[in-house]
């Protein structure tokens, strides 16, 4: 998998490994910044395609292969 970059997220699809509150295929709907805005980005929001629900998680955690899949899968 490619390195992520904070900045690219926003939009980007992803597939749960194990899926979540039975959502399994998510977007990255929100990129989170931070109050000083000079502080790096770790929040983003991400938003169940089915059935629109929104969960703030960091974004770091995209990176674990064993929970997210870059793309639809």
């Amino acid at each position: 998998m490619n390195k992520l970059s904070p900045k690219k997220l926003l939009l980007s699809k992803w597939t749960a490994v194990e899926p979540i509150a039975k959502q399994k295929h998510f977007l990255v709907s929100k990129v989170i910044t931070p109050e000083p805005p000079d502080e790096k980005i770790e929040f983003v929001e991400i938003e169940a395609v089915f059935s629109k629900k929104t969960t703030v998680i960091a974004w770091r955690e995209l990176t674990d292969p064993k929970r997210w899949v870059q793309g639809w899968k």
